[in-house]
C-alpha cells in the first residue's frame, strides 16, 4: 500500500469562485428578467455561485472514488490522484472562506480534510483485511458527519437544518464507501453506477448551498436566485459535461493499464453520452438527439482507436485516431451552430472542443509516460474545462426558447425539479429535460432531494 495521509495537504491552487460563465462565449444577456419581470438568466451572480459550488464538490466524489481505488489497488499515481483531490479540497474551502471569511474557512478545511483521511484509513484497512479498522474508520466517519452538519447549519444560519444536512452527508459517505468496496470485491458495475449516483448527489448539495448562501447574503448576488428553471438547465448540464471529462480520461487510463474494470469504466462513459443524447432530444427532437448521439459517440471510439494505438507502439495509427478527432470537431462544432441558430458560431466551438480533445490526450499520454503529476493536473483542467460548453449551451438554449424560462423555482430551497413539469410550449418539454437527467442515473435524484426535504 502507498497510503500516506501526509499527501492530503498541499499548497492551495486556485480559487474557483469565479465567473465559469466568463470563460463562455458571450451571445447576449443572459442575466436578465422575462417580461413577467422574473429571472430566466444563466449568468446571475448567484448562478456563478450554484456552478462554482456544483463543479467543486462534484469533482470531489469523483476524485474521492478514484483515489481510493488507486489505494486499494496500490498503484504507482496513488499520490498524485490522493494530490489531486485534495488541491479540489483547497478549492472548496477557497469558496468557503470567500463567503464566510478566512477563519470559517480554515474551520472547514480541518473538518473537510479529516474525512477524507478517514477513508484513507478505511480503505487500508480494507486492504490489510482489518475489521477493527474498518469499523473505526466507519466511527470516525460518523463523528465527521455530524461536525460538518454543524459548520453549515451554523455558518448558514440554520438555513440548512443540521439534521438535514446529517442526513445528505450519510448519504455521500455510504455512496462512496459502496462504490468503492463493490470495486474491492470485483462488482464493477455496481462501482461505476455508484459512482455515477456519487457525483450528482453533490450537486444536489451545491444547489442547496448556493441557495442558503444566495438568501443569506442578497446584496452580495443582487438579490439573484440560483434555483431558477434556466440555472437548473445549466447545472444539469454542467454536470453530464464535466462528468464526461472525468470518465472518459479514468476509462482511457483503465484502457492503458489492460485493466479489468475496463468494460464497466466504457459502459459508465457510454451511459453518459446516452444522457446528453437524451437531452439534445428532449430540446430538438429525436432525429437531432440520434444525429447528435452518432456525432458524440464517434469521438469517444476515436479516443478508443487512440488507446489501442498507444498500447501497440502503433505511431500511425495514434496520427489516424487524431486525425479523425480533427474531423468530430468540425462535425460536432456544426451541429451545434446549427442546432442554436448559429447562437454558438461552429469558429468558437471549434475552438473549445479542439481544447478538450487536448486536454484528455495530454492526461493520458502523461500517464502513459508515467508522469502523473501532469495527469492528473490536465484531467482537472478538462473537468474545469467543460463548465464552458455547459454556460455556452444552456444560454443558447434559453435565449432560443425563453418561454420556458420565466419564473422562478418555487420553495427554497428545492430538488431542482419542480416548477418546470407542464413547460412543454415551442416543442421543449424541460420538463422531461431536467427529469431525465436526474432520473436516468437511477434513483439519484431521490438522493438529491434528501438534502431539502426539511426545508420544503
Amino acid at each position: 500500500m502507498k497510503l500516506k495521509k501526509s499527501m492530503l495537504v498541499v499548497p492551495m491552487s486556485i480559487m474557483l469562485l469565479m465567473p465559469t460563465a466568463a470563460l463562455a462565449e458571450d451571445h447576449g444577456d443572459h442575466s436578465g428578467h422575462s417580461e413577467s419581470g422574473m429571472e430566466m438568466g444563466t449568468a446571475t451572480p448567484a448562478a456563478e455561485l450554484r456552478i462554482t459550488l456544483d463543479t467543486a464538490l462534484t469533482e470531489h466524489a469523483f476524485l474521492a472514488i478514484e483515489a481510493m481505488r488507486k489505494g486499494v489497488d496500490g498503484a504507482e499515481d496513488f499520490d498524485q490522484a490522493a494530490a489531486a483531490l485534495t488541491s479540489n479540497s483547497d478549492d472548496i474551502a477557497a469558496a468557503v472562506s470567500s463567503v464566510y471569511g478566512e477563519e470559517n474557512g480554515a474551520a472547514f478545511l480541518e473538518i473537510w480534510n479529516s474525512h477524507i483521511g478517514y477513508f484513507v484509513d478505511y480503505v487500508t484497512a480494507t486492504a490489510e483485511d482489518n475489521q477493527e479498522g474498518i469499523d473505526q474508520a466507519l466511527a470516525e466517519l460518523e463523528e465527521y458527519k455530524v461536525e460538518q452538519a454543524a459548520f453549515f447549519a451554523t455558518a448558514t444560519e440554520d438555513r440548512l437544518p443540521a439534521a438535514a444536512l446529517e442526513e445528505g452527508l450519510q448519504m455521500h459517505i455510504d455512496m462512496l464507501l459502496t462504490a468503492f468496496d463493490a470495486y474491492a470485491e470485483g462488482d464493477f458495475e455496481t462501482a461505476y453506477t455508484q459512482e455515477r449516483e456519487a457525483i450528482m448527489h453533490m450537486g444536489g448539495f451545491a444547489e442547496q448551498l448556493s441557495v442558503a448562501i444566495a438568501d443569506q447574503f442578497p446584496d452580495q448576488f443582487e438579490n439573484t436566485n440560483p434555483d431558477t428553471p434556466a440555472i437548473d438547465l445549466r447545472a444539469q448540464l454542467n454536470y453530464v459535461f464535466t462528468e464526461h471529462a472525468g470518465l472518459a480520461a479514468m476509462a482511457m487510463q483503465d484502457g492503458a493499464d489492460g485493466a479489468e474494470s475496463f468494460d464497466q469504466a466504457a459502459a459508465a462513459l457510454n451511459a453518459n453520452a446516452d444522457d446528453l443524447a437524451a437531452a439534445v432530444a428532449s430540446v430538438y427532437g429525436e432525429d437531432a438527439g440520434a444525429q447528435f448521439a452518432e456525432i458524440w459517440n464517434s469521438h469517444i471510439g476515436y479516443f478508443v482507436d487512440y488507446v489501442v494505438a498507444t498500447g501497440e507502439g502503433n505511431t500511425e495509427g495514434q496520427e489516424a485516431a487524431k486525425a479523425e478527432l480533427d474531423g468530430y470537431i468540425v462535425e460536432q462544432a456544426a451541429f451545434l451552430e446549427t442546432a442554436t441558430e448559429g447562437r454558438i458560431p461552429a469558429a468558437d466551438l471549434e475552438a473549445g472542443l479542439t481544447e478538450h480533445v487536448g486536454q484528455l490526450l495530454t492526461a493520458f499520454d502523461s500517464y502513459v509516460a508515467g508522469d502523473y503529476e501532469t495527469a492528473y493536473s490536465s484531467i482537472r483542467e478538462a473537468w474545469a474545462h467543460m463548465t464552458m460548453p455547459a454556460a455556452g449551451l444552456s444560454a443558447a438554449i434559453v435565449d432560443q426558447f425563453p418561454d420556458q424560462f420565466g419564473g422562478d423555482m418555487p420553495g427554497m430551497p428545492s430538488t431542482g425539479m419542480g416548477g418546470m413539469a407542464a413547460a412543454e410550449e415551442n416543442g421543449f418539454p424541460i420538463g422531461y429535460l431536467m427529469a431525465l437527467l436526474f432520473v436516468m442515473i437511477g434513483g439519484s435524484a431521490l438522493a438529491v432531494r434528501k438534502y431539502g426535504s426539511d426545508k420544503q
